[in-house]
């Protein structure tokens, strides 16, 4: 079927389309040349004056997986009243389910997700879970880092190139796009009743410093070819100060590329009468003096929300602060986590600051190709709250208005009132499209080429850009059109991604001994494969 889009104004950074007024034409689920005689076109929808875009790509955001559920489990108050919006799916009165995450997500323009913490043990049930969210492709990123087996390797001197294989592997068993390093050796810490663990301390029994884990994770990233940069979420997450621990991390890169996860919980001084301050402008100094460094932020937005982390040290020191007063915290298997209910308050003067420190980072660093636009759902604010982020770095008499609302030492304090900057549509298109793609290494999708998939998104415009990107007038997934309105009006199954990396045999015998020795599993059902994805869960894996 050959399908025009016409007349809308086109946002498409990859091809240097800024505003002009131009068509869209779609083959079955490509986008493809106009034909010579516009008459062919089967399918003709009229767009003019309407904002269309590729479909909007988040590079993380928990949406599956043990922790993901537990949160679920843990407050069912946050989803219980919720009324069904769709009460022909299944689970469609569950706030956060599947079918929810999938709808919520399309009805913005999202048409790809990352879920970016797969515990390797839990692979099988988060790639279940996965293709159980209608619409959007999907991908996830093994957690390494902690891992018995890569710091027996680390201990005992392994060569890198025996690393790399090891990295390899657990891409394979994991079927996952990339991988994450948590706290590298904070949960292995934790067993020993460490509660902190800085770049350069050792992690005990295992004779190496997290620094040396985590440049051992980057150093086989780069070797493989994974186009995804190693996933960092820092040292001393969330703790006054930790901004050192954030421009360490960056110069420990050594120009070797790297990816720093919600940068806003580790933007923090430890200035002033309360020893908390803002560090943004000495972060985003440093990520823009070195451009193999890209980041997300984490936006802090005003309101309930669940904080969910497999930081499990950062998630036990924050118990304390849990409301509602209830929580969970675990180790085990090589990882571990935290479920802490958090509510950020304007008034409040440290949440008043982390959402002023994550603004600042969006304003400062000014270059939207290394900059992310994420809010770590749930932790800084449930995804559903994007529209709300787009006006604040979009309108800044808006973000004015809130700088009178909140804590008012945050608001004079803060750099806000003196960032003129706004963004425009075509710094959305790169954030939220081009950039992610290219991070992601998912060439098909982020633009409007010839030979893309056909995924799109059409807006209507308006003043309140909340309004603008919160309901979608159009969205085609594949080809298909799947929100009309704002609404769902077509359901289909999404694809997963992930990349398959080359490594040497004689690793997976290594593993499988481990296995025999170590684990309550044989490796052989730890490991995943396409074709067993495929077969028990209807997961269709796209390898890269």
């Amino acid at each position: 079927m050959l399908t025009r889009l016409k007349g809308a104004r086109l946002y498409d950074p990859v091809n240097q389309i800024n505003g002009e007024v131009g068509d869209v034409w779609i083959r079955d689920n490509l986008i493809c040349a106009a034909p010579d005689n516009p008459a062919e076109a089967d399918k003709t929808i009229n767009l003019e004056g309407k904002i269309l875009m590729a479909g909007a790509i988040d590079i993380h955001s928990h949406i599956a997986g043990g922790n993901v559920n537990s949160a679920r489990v843990l407050l069912p108050e946050q989803h219980l009243a919720e009324q069904a919006r769709y009460p022909q799916h299944p689970f469609s009165s569950a706030k956060w389910s599947a079918a929810d995450t999938g709808y919520r997500y399309a009805e913005m323009g999202f048409t790809t997700v990352v879920e970016p913490a797969v515990l390797p043990i839990n692979a099988a049930q988060v790639h279940a879970e996965l293709a159980d969210i209608p619409i959007i492709d999907t991908a996830g990123l093994a957690i390494v880092g902690n891992d018995d087996f890569l710091l027996r390797m680390l201990r005992y001197k392994a060569e890198q190139a025996r690393i790399n294989d090891y990295i390899a592997w657990t891409l394979h068993a994991t079927q996952c796009l990339g991988v994450k390093v948590i706290n590298a050796g904070g949960a292995t810490a934790f067993k020993f009743n460490q509660r902190q663990l800085n770049l350069d301390d050792e992690v005990p029994m295992y004779g190496m410093s997290s620094r040396d884990i985590l440049t051992a994770v980057q150093r086989a990233v780069v070797q493989l070819g994974i186009a995804h940069p190693v996933h960092v979420h820092c040292n001393n997450l969330g703790i006054p100060g930790n901004v050192s621990t954030a421009l360490e991390t960056i110069k420990a890169a050594e120009g070797m590329p790297m990816h720093l996860a919600h940068v806003q919980f580790y933007g923090y001084g430890d200035q002033g009468d309360s020893g908390f301050s803002s560090g943004a402008k000495a972060l985003a100094d440093a990520v823009m003096a070195n451009p193999n460094i890209t980041v997300d932020v984490g936006q802090v937005l005003f309101g309930q929300t669940v904080t969910i982390s497999g930081d499990v040290m950062r998630q036990f020191d924050a118990r304390h602060i849990a409301n509602p007063k209830k929580w969970v915290v675990w180790e085990g298997e090589d990882g571990g986590g935290g479920i802490v209910p958090f509510q950020y308050r304007p008034k409040n003067q440290v949440n008043a600051l982390q959402w002023a420190i994550g603004l600042e980072l969006f304003l400062l660093i000014d270059d939207p190709w290394r900059i992310f636009f994420t809010t770590d759902h749930p932790n800084g604010a449930p995804f559903t709250a994007y529209p709300e982020l787009f006006r604040l770095l979009m309108d800044r008499d808006y973000r004015n208005l809130w700088l009178d609302k909140i804590n008012a030492k945050s608001a004079d304090i803060s750099l806000l009132r003196h960032l003129d900057r706004e963004y425009d549509l075509y710094e959305i298109a790169i954030m939220t499209r081009a950039a992610p793609a290219k991070l992601l290494g998912l060439s098909d999708r982020g633009h409007l080429s010839v030979g893309a998939i056909a995924d799109i998104a059409v807006y209507q415009p308006q003043d309140n850009k909340a309004a603008l990107f919160g309901k979608a007038e159009l969205v085609l997934k594949d080809g298909v059109t799947v929100v009309e309105k704002g609404q769902v009006v077509h359901s289909l199954q999404g694809k997963t991604h992930a990349v398959a990396p080359g490594f040497d045999s004689a690793i997976e015998s290594a593993v499988s001994r481990y296995f025999d020795r170590y684990h309550l599993m044989k490796m052989d059902h730890y490991k995943l494969s396409p074709q067993h994805l495929l077969e028990t869960v209807g997961s269709e894996l796209v390898l890269h």
